[in-house]
């Protein structure tokens, strides 16, 4: 039986009613995203319209899932609002910090050792509160949320980017910071600008070589890391149907990488297969009751460019896999292209290292394609010549690979079978390279490549591929081989081709696992002591940040004005930093430290205005905290952009910066800063971003009239005794205007759960 059950049950019994009546209100038929939006509305039943791209609405999320490295400020913010229990159904994912080294066993062991007292403390405070725990060596949070909680209609918000995984069960599932997600574990609205719709059209059957994967390759391409900003990307069509639960899930985790709010598919007989191979047959059976409120009406179908804001079609027979990188998801090459590319950039032809797995395409499907292009290597006695590591995504999937001979397979050429965690897909891999600063390339199915993402060194070109071409270029060793064309020479000196792929989308034997990793919540946590010590370099109890002080913001000094791209890796990275991301003051000085100074072209490197000197970011940004004064970072488009990380946003926060002030922002970011009581502005003339300079001292004037719509007026001091006055626009509904006069959201949580 599913988790959860009754809920599920409420939440279709309720969804007929509202979806109508949401039809009504907008007067017109619905596609799958409206009917879940309108059918998760915090007021209950839809009364009006909402204006994509414009509205702000208060919805009610059916669950929210975290993983460890996130939970812990999540949870330490929710142990100040004073609940309880937790609203909604809510667990913890222990899956962020497991070195990959040497192997899952050892890993694992280590990782359990130096983590105890974060997973310690995760374990207790899900205890008390009424969370469920996934401990350390249960799987990646998206693939066990797939495995165990995802659900056709459902709404869910989680603390990491890639929670759109789900989508691959025709659930609205959103990434979101912290403060999000304690909104609604105390019972309060999750508030979400309406957000717009683009639709994919599928048409076709995926063949050969090309997967999934492929599709969001391609749709990346397409759409760029910022074109999905502000949408849900819907796919509907005869190709959609053909897709895997699993492979859907895929495409809807990369969506993060366009910048979508969400992806989603509709309820379909491969969900409904998966549910029941995954022992949630009861959820399907519900599921089949209300199948019609589970996808878009059927004249959104028949003319879908008259409900979508934007309309793709791509038809799966005429695709071709796709290579994208290095540096950037969104750069797209069909393979029959890419060894060309490779030429022409000089990007290093010799592969070293193969990297399959992640919460992108760790599932059984991925691995039986995987593993039949690496049995031939046996068979048609190749070696594969570069490093090869494999993740699985669960234990459900580890232990059901290991017990059909696939995990084996990897082995025998030379496959290292990694802890089922994040591990080198968000920098927690101890890679062995003889030289750190040589130009070298990686190739993985992950789902991000950024500069350094990887394996900390900028040196390394990351490509992103399904796991089939990443296997089948482990065995060629060369970044330019192409499986569905070229020959390799085998140990006999022979001409040999790699066979397609194939796959199967569940277990012939079904699923099977000794221990998924699962701890129920005790019964009465009221009890429950949460484990904190204080002495503690890891975990820290937090003090509420100062409300505003009701005056405008004078004398602001330029921290750094950051240069070209700056995700939220370069504003708080990961890796050996995810120790401290329980402890605020700890994990503050990585703060800024990977972003470009536009100065000086150095990273970590800016003026101290106090005295003239060049230091480390969070260096000169806790003297100008000592000193008493605020301070202003000045970024370019798509600021934010990449993981749902809440510490970017209270990092800044904690240490005295007052304002962001860029191009544009990222969606989760952006929300984020508001969140925790900072002002995000942009600038409502890109080009005043060249006004700036690097002695500049900064007031932000209009704050006593903050309102809704209203540019705030900002004054350039300059060292030479000259002015610039510029405008910057913000997005600030009325509620946002009081959590920056609060001081952050939580304290307004707070003040009304006291009440």
């Amino acid at each position: 039986m599913a988790f959860d059950i009754e809920m599920i049950k409420g939440v279709y019994a309720r969804m007929g009613e509202r979806i109508s009546a949401a039809r009504q209100a907008v007067g017109r038929p619905l596609t799958l995203a409206e009917k879940i939006l309108y059918g998760h509305l915090f007021e209950g039943k839809p009364t009006k319209p909402y204006e994509r791209g414009k509205d702000y609405v208060d919805f009610a999320p059916d669950r929210v899932a975290m993983q460890d490295a996130t939970a812990q400020m999540a949870l330490l913010q929710f142990m100040q609002a004073g609940r309880a229990q937790v609203a909604v159904p809510s667990t913890v994912h222990c899956d962020h910090l497991i070195q990959a080294k040497v192997g899952a066993e050892k890993d694992l062991a280590v990782a359990k050792d130096i983590n105890k007292e974060v997973y310690d403390f995760l374990a207790s405070v899900s205890d008390k509160y009424g969370i469920g725990f996934w401990k350390a060596g249960a799987g990646i949070i998206h693939q066990v949320v797939l495995e165990n909680y995802a659900f056709p209609g459902g709404m869910m918000i989680g603390t990491d980017s890639h929670t759109p995984n789900a989508g691959g069960l025709g659930m609205i599932a959103i990434g979101v910071g912290g403060a999000d997600a304690c909104d609604v574990m105390a019972g309060l609205a999750w508030e979400l600008k309406m957000p717009k719709l683009i639709g994919v059209k599928l048409t076709g059957k995926l063949s050969g070589w090309v997967s999934a994967k492929d599709v969001i390759l391609w749709v990346a391409g397409q759409l760029t890391v910022k074109g999905g900003t502000g949408y849900i990307v819907e796919y509907f069509g005869e190709g959609a149907e053909s897709l895997s639960a699993t492979g859907k899930a895929t495409i809807c985790n990369m969506g993060a990488e366009i910048g979508a709010t969400t992806s989603v598919f509709a309820y379909d007989e491969k969900m409904k297969a998966y549910l029941e191979s995954t022992s949630r047959a009861d959820v399907a059976a519900e599921a089949d009751k209300v199948k019609d409120n589970l996808r878009s009406d059927a004249e959104v179908y028949a003319d879908p460019a008259k409900f979508y804001d934007q309309l793709l079609e791509l038809n799966l027979s005429e695709l071709e896999p796709y290579v994208n990188g290095p540096y950037t998801p969104d750069l797209a090459w069909p393979i029959s292209k890419f060894a060309q590319a490779v030429k022409e950039n000089n990007y290093p032809q010799k592969l070293e290292v193969g990297l399959i797995g992640s919460c992108t395409n760790s599932s059984y499907e991925d691995m039986t394609r995987a593993a039949s292009v690496a049995k031939q290597a046996a068979t048609k006695k190749l070696k594969a010549k570069a490093e090869f590591t494999v993740t699985p995504g669960s234990e459900l999937v580890r232990y059901t690979a290991e017990r059909d001979g696939l995990l084996g397979i990897f082995e025998s050429i030379g496959g290292v079978v990694m802890a089922n965690a994040c591990g080198p897909c968000i920098g927690q891999w101890a890679r062995h390279i003889d030289d750190p600063n040589r130009a070298n390339s990686i190739i993985t199915s992950f789902n991000r490549n950024f500069a350094k993402r990887n394996d900390g060194l900028s040196a390394t070109r990351s490509f992103v591929a399904s796991p089939e071409i990443v296997t089948a270029m482990v065995i060629a060793g060369d970044l330019t081989f192409n499986p569905m064309k070229d020959k390799l020479i085998n140990e006999d000196g022979q001409e040999v081709m790699l066979d397609e792929p194939v796959g199967l989308e569940a277990p012939t034997k079904g699923y099977a696992v000794e221990d998924a990793g699962y701890q129920a919540p005790a019964e009465d946590g009221s009890k429950v002591q949460v484990l904190v010590d204080p002495k503690s370099d890891r975990l820290q109890l937090l003090d509420p940040f100062a409300p505003w002080e009701g005056v405008d913001l004078k004398g602001l000094k330029l921290l750094i004005k950051a240069k070209g791209k700056c995700t939220t890796d370069h504003i708080s990275m990961a890796g050996p930093w995810l120790k401290y991301r329980g402890h605020l003051d700890n994990i503050s000085n990585n703060m800024l430290i990977g972003a470009l100074n536009y100065y000086n072209d150095a990273t970590n490197k800016v003026k101290n205005q106090l005295d003239g000197s060049y230091d480390e970011v969070p260096k000169v940004q806790r003297a100008y905290k000592a000193a008493g004064i605020g301070s202003i970072v000045v970024g370019d488009e798509n600021y934010g952009e990449g993981s749902s990380r809440e510490h970017a946003a209270m990092e800044p926060r904690f240490l005295g910066v007052r304002v962001i002030l860029v191009k544009s922002f990222a969606r989760i970011h952006e929300t984020n800063l508001k969140k925790q009581g900072m002002l995000a502005l942009t600038f409502a003339n890109p080009a005043d971003y060249d006004k700036i300079q690097e002695d500049d001292s900064i007031d932000i004037l209009g704050l006593t009239t903050f309102a809704p719509g209203v540019p705030l007026t900002i004054v350039l001091n300059h060292k030479d005794g000259s002015k610039d006055e510029i405008k910057a626009n913000h997005t600030y509904n009325e509620q946002q205007i009081e959590w920056f006069k609060a001081g952050a959201a939580l304290n307004i949580i707070r003040q009304s759960v006291a009440q």
